[in-house]
């Protein structure tokens, strides 16, 4: 069986991967009905019923369903996305969109970012169909849209419009299923139960408009900008340092007086400069509200001095973190710049999190046990977003989790994750499906 769940799970990989469906974040990319087609006829071939919803022209999302046959039973929904971010071919050492198999590994863009995961849930899915399993609670699958650029056109416009054929009590998706072996020799997976917030803001630095061949004194938008993503990128706001996060690092393979320094508020900034580089990032996400100045645009021609310049920057916000409090930060960052700049909303999104202590957490733990004997679960933050919010926001249990084999570390996984040369090996693609099949046989009944 692990062998056909792999070699079934690699196939579909590979064709949602040359699907390229792009989401730059403007309504009209993403393409995802291409995927949405695709599903849609993998698992109908189990003899099942499929719908396909469209929210805005060529934006699709496909659901399927097992229906149980105890309406009291709890509902599991497997989420995976279909979208991917776009890439620069460039720099990748393969066509990202080929999903070419080398050395036992899937290469491409989404090969990580979650196409895996997508691949590996509607093979599990569809096995479970054709074997004629009759459970008792209704499993659903979700393959949805527009991730990417935040769910409007996929999750969010699923729950506020189809709640109906999604409604879940308990809902998988990513990110999670690294894992590592700590000092004390016990392997230890990542279940990522909550996600920081999202406060996207677009600053408008003004200035005065004037001939650029007299820059003397000038009121230069530009430079006032240029100052701008300068603070931004020193300011240091105070750790939030949870007991999700204690735990993590309880579980990370390093020296105890590192550990030390990443749970003490006083002393993780200096410990994380310490870090490798990639651990570094994470850690400081981890803990920290952050501050990206991503994209800037003004000016008008090379001999005007520009009036106005927008800075867009990707705020994410620690648990327990408002609206006020994003404000607060960013006038302290900007400090006397502040009466220089308009400040306006890009995407809201408070953080959300997942109680522990419940019937799909148990189930995660026993299904992992069948890859990894003797494993432990440890709770997570994930740093960027998820659609897992909605679901939460619903009252839904939803966690980020997967189960992928022994390479790939916590590191590996961070550096492909949007990056170059985004790859998956094919021994995870196998694992993850049969996970999947025994959370679902354990929840679902």
């Amino acid at each position: 069986m692990a062998n056909e769940l792999t070699g079934a799970t690699t196939e579909l990989l590979q064709a949602l991967i040359r699907n390229e469906c792009v989401n730059d974040g403007t309504p009209d990319s993403g393409g995802e009905k291409r995927n949405a087609d695709l599903l849609d006829d993998y698992l109908a071939g189990a003899g099942i019923g499929v719908e396909q919803f469209e929210s805005h022209p060529g934006r699709g999302s496909v659901v399927a369903r097992i229906e149980g046959s105890d309406p009291t039973a709890p509902t599991l929904c497997l989420m995976g996305h279909t979208d991917v971010v776009p890439v620069n071919p460039a720099g990748w050492s393969r066509d990202p969109f080929a999903g070419e198999l080398i050395d036992g590994e899937v290469w491409g863009r989404g090969a990580i970012d979650m196409l895996n995961l997508t691949a590996s849930m509607a093979v599990a899915f569809r096995t479970l169909a054709k074997s004629g399993w009759k459970p008792k609670g209704t499993l659903v699958y979700f393959g949805v849209a527009d991730e990417e650029a935040g769910g409007h056109w996929g999750a969010e416009w699923m729950v506020d419009h189809q709640w109906d054929a999604i409604k879940s009590d308990f809902v998988l998706t990513e990110m999670g299923g690294w894992s590592s072996v700590g000092h004390d020799a016990v392997r230890r997976v990542v279940v990522n139960t909550g996600e920081k917030g999202i406060a996207w803001r677009r600053l408008r630095v003004s200035g005065t408009p004037a001939h650029g061949s007299m820059p003397f004194g000038a009121d230069n938008a530009l430079i006032k900008a240029a100052e701008i993503v300068r603070r931004l990128s020193v300011y240091r706001p105070a750790a939030k340092i949870t007991e999700v996060w204690k735990a993590t690092v309880a579980a990370m393979p390093l020296p105890a007086e590192l550990q030390a320094g990443l749970i003490d508020p006083a002393r993780i900034w200096s410990t994380i400069e310490t870090l490798p580089p990639a651990l570094a990032r994470t850690c400081h996400a981890a803990t920290h509200t952050t501050f990206s100045p991503n994209v800037a645009h003004g000016g008008q021609k090379t001999n005007i001095i520009p009036d106005m310049v927008e800075l867009d920057i990707d705020i994410r916000t620690v648990p327990g973190t408002t609206e006020a409090d994003v404000a607060a930060h960013l006038a302290e960052a900007l400090g006397d710049l502040a009466a220089h700049v308009s400040i306006s909303p890009l995407q809201q999104g408070d953080p959300t999190e997942s109680p522990l202590g419940n019937a799909l957490w148990d189930a995660i733990s026993t299904a992992t046990q069948v890859a990894y004997p003797g494993a432990e679960l440890i709770p997570g933050l994930i740093v960027g977003g998820t659609d897992a919010r909605f679901f939460r926001k619903k009252g839904a249990v939803a966690y980020g989790t997967g189960l992928f084999s022994s390479q790939v570390s916590f590191e590996s996984f961070g550096t492909r994750f949007h990056g170059n040369d985004e790859r998956i090996d094919t021994e995870s693609l196998g694992l993850a499906a049969d996970f999947w099949m025994h959370i679902a046989r354990e929840i679902c009944g």
